[in-house]
């Protein structure tokens, strides 16, 4: 113990592929060099840091590639969320990985994130007449004018809708107006409410036009409407239709392009069952799916040793997943010449770097190790130093979360389709160099004679 006081990081340096980039397996992601001690000290922090930000990015990015450019994502899973710390880091990674927002009000102040949502049923459900609001007046968003009673101005508005609806005014729930009033009063710019809590078409939707053709006499602009159950792509669509109703018979063109958001357990699956229907949807909310990553809970991500005194060292495994590669190692990435990167190619630490419009000799990584010549038209190093004996570089910074969400996107956007298909995917190359895997392959049959 008292000599673990005195360890620190003073001799530790850290390269690593820059946050946000895409990456595949077996190449390494970081580069740690220093005293052994006390880089086997750093395996657990570094792991944790890595794996789970990793997946919920992957997670996200699948997400983002399955709902297509168009729709709007949220990120809503703090409540399913592996506690307060994986919530917020759920949230940031999930922003990175794509998302366009959260509902994580805390990850919107500590990172920056814009944060969005909507209310709860229970706040819905919590009023249930009229004559509980104890505010019911709101000015015009002029500021001009005197105070409105805005209840009485919004039922006048409800008699209107239920008529060109043909909804019997009798059917709305007042309660649920009510809900609606009291929001609207509080947040008349961020109106958009949860209009399931009782019957969408007969009661939520109604009400949540009326108030909203309310706002709209006193200069605001209403939001939209979020669907937690039913049958979302078919609701959406009858809603849309409802709006544009409403929109050509009140002579308001902005109600046709009401915003209609959706959540209830979405996944990846039925993200591209939406996809495939006729839906109305322009945002949708994502929490247990995201942030639990329920179709592969974990990533196992390795931390292990390569290189020792500058003799390679090599972990042999009866599983030929687990086999290591020996060697410090620096790994670049190939463009073809339309930019696409096509191989990511592994090389040792002191070989020269492959060379633009060079031919190179490629072994590509799997059980028969295949060779090929390859002629890229770009290289870049994918590694950097980003922490050097104990101190983060002069000329390094850390992006924010903003950069590396862009960074990410265009990593993402690089790749081909065919590698990006979330179904069945073409498996992207990756490879070594003849030195390289002329030395695995000695230290393979050095380990075995042994």
């Amino acid at each position: 113990m008292d000599f673990l006081r005195t360890v620190n990081a003073s001799e530790v340096t850290v390269s690593s592929v820059p946050e946000g980039s895409v990456v595949f397996a077996k190449e390494p992601l970081m580069k740690v060099r220093g005293p052994l001690l006390v880089v086997q000290l750093l395996e657990t922090t570094l792991l944790c840091l890595v794996n789970y930000a990793s997946l919920v990015g992957t997670n996200a990015a699948r997400f983002r590639l399955a709902a297509g450019s168009d729709k709007k994502l949220i990120e809503m899973g703090l409540r399913r969320a592996q506690g307060c710390d994986g919530g917020l880091s759920a949230s940031k990674y999930s922003y990175m990985g794509g998302f366009d927002s959260t509902s994580n009000v805390l990850a919107g102040k500590l990172f920056g994130i814009p944060v969005a949502g909507s209310v709860a049923h229970s706040y819905v459900s919590s009023i249930s007449s009229p004559d509980e609001l104890k505010c019911r007046t709101l000015k015009p968003a002029n500021k001009q004018e005197g105070e409105v009673d805005f209840l009485l101005l919004t039922q006048s508005c409800l008699r209107k809708v239920c008529q060109v609806l043909k909804v019997p005014q009798a059917e709305t729930n007042l309660g649920e107006l009510a809900a609606f009033v009291s929001y609207a009063i509080a947040f008349p710019w961020n109106f958009l409410m949860v209009v399931d809590t009782y019957s969408v078409l007969m009661s939520g939707v109604p009400n949540f036009c009326a108030v909203a053709l309310a706002l709209h006499q006193l200069g605001y602009q209403a939001v939209g409407v979020r669907l937690d159950s039913g049958n979302l792509a078919r609701l959406s669509v009858q809603i849309r239709k409802i709006f544009q109703v409403c929109s050509k018979q009140f002579e308001i063109p902005e109600f046709a392009k009401l915003s209609i958001a959706v959540s209830n357990s979405i996944s990846e699956h039925s993200l591209k069952l939406l996809a495939q229907e006729e839906n109305e949807v322009n945002v949708v909310g994502v929490g247990t799916h995201l942030v639990t990553c329920t179709r592969q809970p974990s990533l196992g991500c390795v931390y292990k040793l390569v290189q020792v005194n500058d003799v390679p060292c090599f972990k042999l495994s009866e599983d030929e997943e687990k086999a290591t590669i020996p060697g410090s190692k620096t790994v670049y990435r190939l463009n073809d010449g339309n930019g696409r990167p096509f191989l990511d190619l592994m090389t040792l630490q002191d070989e020269p770097p492959p060379e633009s419009r060079k031919e190179v000799k490629i072994y590509k990584l799997g059980p028969e190790f295949e060779t090929d010549v390859v002629i890229p038209e770009q290289v870049t190093c994918l590694h950097r130093i980003y922490f050097k004996n104990g101190q983060v570089p002069s000329d390094q910074f850390l992006p924010s979360i903003n950069v590396t969400r862009s960074h990410a996107q265009r990593s993402l956007h690089s790749l081909g389709q065919e590698h990006k298909d979330l179904e069945n995917p073409r498996p992207y190359t990756v490879a070594m160099t003849e030195k390289l895997h002329s030395l695995l392959t000695n230290v393979k049959r050095t380990s075995l004679l042994q």
